[in-house]
């Protein structure tokens, strides 16, 4: 596997999630998808994922202060038979949204994908969190399709890195 780009800028650094990272990270999800349970009818995906099980089958890395408080954290898969690596979940700790966090995860992932020779990221977001439908599209991803998995309605997108 090739060597991890490196981030380390303006106070944050960007790092493999170690397990005693877990429970930060998990804390973290659940405030940030608290908001979409009653939209949903039921709690977002990402806030009943076993995070220690996904360790084995992702990537997790965490943004990090320099004072070593986790501000965000992004899963990534790329051992699917694919020319892209999929974003699972990105999510910024409530209290440091707006603060482009968001924005540097992502572009970390668009560093790992183009590093390992992968033409795109692929992700999905439940078709009632509409905020994340135009953000996405901001970012550059475009629509691929919907479906129901899971017992969730869900709008893929992809990002083409070439």
């Amino acid at each position: 596997m090739t060597e991890l780009p490196r981030y380390s800028k303006d106070g944050i650094s960007i790092t493999k999630a170690m397990p005693e990272n877990i429970p930060m990270i998990k804390t973290m999800v659940d405030a940030a998808y608290f908001k979409y349970i009653e939209r949903i009818g039921k709690p977002p995906a990402p806030m009943t994922t076993d995070y220690h099980q996904l360790m084995h089958t992702h990537e997790i890395f965490v943004l990090q202060k320099s004072n070593g408080k986790i501000m965000g954290s992004i899963m990534l898969r790329s051992d699917l038979p694919s020319d892209s690596i999929e974003i699972n979940n990105l999510v910024v700790d409530p209290s440091a949204q707006g603060l482009g966090y968001g924005r540097v995860l992502m572009g970390y992932a668009e560093d790992i994908a183009k590093s390992r020779g992968h033409s795109g990221l692929t992700l999905y977001t439940n078709v009632k969190m509409y905020e994340n439908l135009g953000l996405y599209v901001k970012l550059g991803f475009s629509e691929t399709e919907r479906r129901t998995e899971d017992g969730f309605e869900r709008v893929y997108f992809r990002k083409s890195l070439d």
